[in-house]
C-alpha cells in the first residue's frame, strides 16, 4: 500500500482486451505511484486507489496513468494498494526471463531479440533457427542450479551518458525516454536495462520449467517458459488430469498413453465401418427411390448421421439428368451439410437461392451444389420453392 495524491482526473474510454464494447471510465494521473505500467514485455498492475479498482495501467510520457471507472477528487489524498498475487508473478516470469536468456547467450550464443508474459505462459524469443532438445535440457538445469544457489537481483540507476551502459544488455531505450536508466543486475550473471519488476533474490523463483520450443519469425526460436508459482499450478492441473484419465481409463498413469491408443485404433475402426455401412445404406435408398413407379422429378431427403460422400453416393447411384435431389444431413436443431444437384441450368439458378434459406454457404459445378447450412430447420421452405421451380417448368406435372 501506498498512500499519494490525486493529480489529474478526466474522463476518457477503456477498450477491453478481449476486445468488445469501450468501457466508460477516467484516466487518472497520481503525484507517484507503485503501480507499474505496461512495458518492456511486462504487463501492467491491477490494483485499488481507495477502494476504486484500477483496471488499467499505461505509460504516457514519465507518467504511469492509471484507468478507473469512477472519478477521483484532484488534489485528494487516496491510499493506493497493489494486487500483489499479480504483480509477484509478474516479477517471477521476468526475472525468470532475464535469467533464461543470459544463460542461453553463456552457453549456446543464443540472443534473446523479444519477449512474451503470457497469461499461462510466457516465451523468449532467440536469436537462432535452432535449439535442441539437449540444449534445452542442458538449460533448464544451468538456471535451476543458479535459483539453488540463492544469487541476489539488484536494480541501480545510471545517467544516461554514463559509459558503462555499453556494458549492459539491452534492447534499446523507448524514444520517449528521459532521465536516469534503471539497470537490473543477476550478481555474477547479467546486467540488463530493464524498467520492470523483479525479485530481488533468484531463490524467490523457486523453480524455472522449461516447455519447450516452437518455430518462431524467419530464422527464430520461441521458448516457452514457466517459472514460480506457474510451475506449480501446471503440475496441479496435470495431476488433476492424471486423476481424470485414471477413473476414466481404469488404470494406472504410466498405460494412460497405450491406452488411448488402443482407444484411437478402436474408434478408426468403428469410423471405417461406419463409413462402409453409410455407403450401402446410400446405395440402397437410391435403389429404393429408383424402382418407385411415381415421376422421378424430385428427391428429397433428410438423414441426422452421413457426410458429403454420402450425398454423393445417393446422387450418383439416383442420376441428375431428369431428377432434382435436395439432401441433408445433420442434426435439425443445428448446423449440416447440404447438396443439391440435378440439371446444370436448375442447379445454377437455385443453388444460391438454397444456400441463402439455410443460411449457408455453399459452390457449385456440373449439376452439383453443396455446402454448409446454419439453419437446417428451414428444410421445408426449400423444398416448397423446388417444387414451385418443377411446377412452372412442367405446368402438367
Amino acid at each position: 500500500q501506498f498512500t499519494t495524491r490525486v493529480v489529474s482526473c478526466r474522463a476518457a474510454e477503456l477498450r477491453p482486451e478481449g476486445g468488445g464494447e469501450p468501457v466508460r471510465g477516467f484516466q487518472v494521473v497520481l503525484e507517484d505511484t507503485i503501480l507499474f505500467p505496461e512495458g518492456g514485455g511486462q504487463p501492467d498492475d491491477r490494483g485499488l486507489i481507495g477502494d476504486v479498482p484500477v483496471l488499467r495501467v499505461t505509460r504516457r510520457g514519465p507518467e504511469a496513468v492509471h484507468f478507473v471507472p469512477a472519478a477521483l477528487e484532484p488534489g485528494a489524498e487516496v491510499l493506493l494498494s497493489l494486487d500483489w498475487e499479480r504483480r509477484f508473478d509478474h516479477m517471477q516470469q521476468h526475472s525468470g526471463q532475464h535469467l533464461v536468456s543470459a544463460v542461453a547467450e553463456q552457453m549456446f550464443g543464443f540472443k534473446t531479440t523479444s519477449w512474451e508474459l503470457g497469461r499461462q505462459r510466457s516465451v523468449i524469443e532467440l536469436d537462432t533457427p535452432l535449439v535442441t532438445a539437449e540444449q534445452v535440457e542442458a538449460l533448464e538445469k544451468s538456471v535451476n542450479e543458479k535459483i539453488r544457489d540463492r544469487v541476489p537481483v539488484t536494480v541501480r540507476e545510471l545517467a544516461a551518458d554514463d559509459p558503462e551502459i555499453e556494458t549492459v544488455r539491452s534492447r534499446g531505450l523507448p524514444d520517449d525516454h528521459v532521465g536516469p536508466v534503471r539497470v537490473v543486475d543477476i550478481e555474477g550473471i547479467d546486467s540488463n536495462l530493464c524498467c520492470g519488476t523483479h525479485v530481488s533474490n533468484l531463490s524467490d523463483l523457486q523453480v524455472i520449467k522449461l516447455l519447450g520450443v516452437e518455430k518462431g519469425k524467419k530464422n527464430k526460436t520461441n521458448l516457452v517458459f514457466l517459472a514460480g508459482n506457474r510451475v506449480l499450478k501446471s503440475i496441479e492441473q496435470s495431476h488433476s488430469t492424471e486423476k481424470a484419465l485414471t477413473s476414466l481409463l481404469k488404470n494406472g498413469p504410466s498405460e494412460h498413453v497405450e491406452a488411448v491408443k488402443r482407444l484411437q485404433s478402436s474408434v478408426k475402426l468403428l469410423q471405417k465401418n461406419n463409413l462402409n455401412l453409410l455407403r450401402d445404406i446410400a446405395v440402397l435408398i437410391a435403389q429404393d427411390f429408383k424402382n418407385k413407379p411415381a415421376p422421378k422429378q424430385l428427391f428429397v431427403l433428410h438423414r441426422k448421421e452421413g457426410d458429403s460422400e454420402f450425398m454423393n453416393i445417393i446422387a450418383n447411384e439416383i442420376g441428375t439428368e431428369e431428377t432434382l435431389l435436395f439432401l441433408t444431413v445433420g442434426d435439425e436443431k443445428e448446423a449440416g451439410l447440404f447438396l443439391l444437384a440435378g440439371p446444370v441450368e436448375a442447379v445454377e439458378n437455385l443453388g444460391p437461392r438454397v444456400a441463402e434459406l439455410l443460411g449457408g454457404k455453399g459452390a457449385g459445378k456440373r449439376g452439383r451444389f453443396q455446402g454448409k447450412a446454419a439453419k437446417m430447420s428451414r428444410r421445408g421452405e426449400v423444398q416448397a420453392l423446388l417444387q414451385e421451380f418443377i411446377s412452372h417448368q412442367n405446368p402438367g406435372a
